[in-house]
């Protein structure tokens, strides 16, 4: 298990954390829950994420449906219905909880209401992520700030303005330093079409409000993710599935292991491309620059005792004589020996 750094200074030091999206895909079942865990673990995650709720406390009788989940689920069966078959027991939270310990794989759960808040921080739960849907639910985002443990807040459907409103709620109850909040980017549709990522405006909430980013993907594939990565987020989510084909809504629109773990693949690959923000030669350059940069050499033969002009030298391969930024202090001094054309000099080969 990794701790992740809330803390944006030192952000960079840190690879992006990956978090495998199960939801609600394990449908009830907690060994169908424990099999995805260990699925997400082998891909290459670093934390597994679930959801805690009941159908009472989360759903009317008359919600209804949203489009995806009318062609995910069978068309008779209710919103709230859908949403009871999918809850995970309290038992059964602790049972995953201790799982995921057992496995080295960091155990996240999504609180939809306050109660599930506080079972969630009896439980022991390290952070919080908060869906984006209840980015508005300002009185579960007032309990979380309380606890004073990290949120990872989505944003998918909000303006700007409504984000702030939450992240000041979380600044009122924590100076500057304490702030441990991140903002996923998010687009609420499943599966969202890549003409409406518009991955930018993970860089506008960094730049409005300070804090670490990252991006929750509900595309199909993984450009968008590495291109997030790219653009700076630190926290990357993903919905998991073992299989697509499993009944549930959001089976479609996620991972199976073989997808997530070439997801996980690219992202490593491209934090190693990004590199660090330092410009300096790379050691693989080094040869290189020493054969194909060019040195101060003389342009004709010098006698020593000759005052070398600037008509004397010229610049050529290779790279490890003087540089040409020394030819101002070369021009008028005295050759202390006799320099052959084409010869490489040195500060022996001057009087100072």
């Amino acid at each position: 298990m990794r701790d992740f750094n809330f803390h944006t200074a030192n952000v960079l030091d840190y690879p992006c954390y990956i978090i495998a999206e199960i939801g609600v895909n394990h449908g009830g079942d907690v060994h169908l829950g424990k099999e995805m865990i260990r699925a997400a673990k082998q891909s290459g995650a670093d934390a597994v994420k679930f959801q805690t709720f009941t159908a009472e406390t989360l759903v009317t009788t008359g919600t209804p449906k949203v489009k995806y989940q009318e062609n995910t689920t069978h068309r008779d069966e209710s919103h709230y219905e859908m949403i009871r078959k999918l809850e995970l027991r309290r038992e059964d939270h602790k049972t995953l909880k201790e799982f995921c310990d057992s496995q080295g794989i960091d155990f996240i759960s999504t609180p939809y209401d306050i109660q599930s808040a506080v079972f969630l921080d009896t439980l022991g739960v390290s952070m919080f992520k908060t869906a984006s849907a209840d980015l508005v639910d300002l009185p579960l985002q007032e309990f979380l700030a309380k606890t004073g443990k990290p949120v990872i807040i989505a944003t998918g459907m909000s303006s700007l303005g409504e984000v702030e409103v939450t992240v000041n709620i979380y600044r009122q109850h924590h100076p500057p330093k304490d702030l441990r909040i991140a903002l996923l980017h998010c687009v609420s549709s499943y599966p969202s079409s890549n003409k409406s990522l518009n991955l930018r405006a993970m860089q506008t909430l960094q730049a409005a409000f300070g804090t670490v980013v990252g991006f929750s993907d509900h595309s199909m594939g993984f450009l968008a993710a590495t291109t997030a990565v790219a653009l700076g987020a630190k926290i990357i989510e993903k919905h998991f599935t073992l299989d697509k084909a499993m009944p549930g809504p959001d089976h479609r629109a996620s991972s199976t292991p073989e997808e997530f773990s070439e997801l996980v693949e690219a992202i490593r690959h491209t934090e190693e491309v990004l590199g660090a923000n330092i410009k300096k030669c790379q050691e693989e350059e080094r040869q290189m620059a020493q054969v194909s940069r060019k040195s101060i050499v003389a342009a004709k033969n010098i006698s020593a005792g000759e005052r070398i002009q600037l008509e004397h030298l010229c610049m050529k391969r290779p790279g490890t004589g003087l540089p040409a930024s020394a030819i101002p202090e070369v021009v008028n001094k005295i050759a202390r020996r006799d320099l052959c054309k084409d010869e490489v000099l040195s500060w022996s080969d001057v009087n100072e």
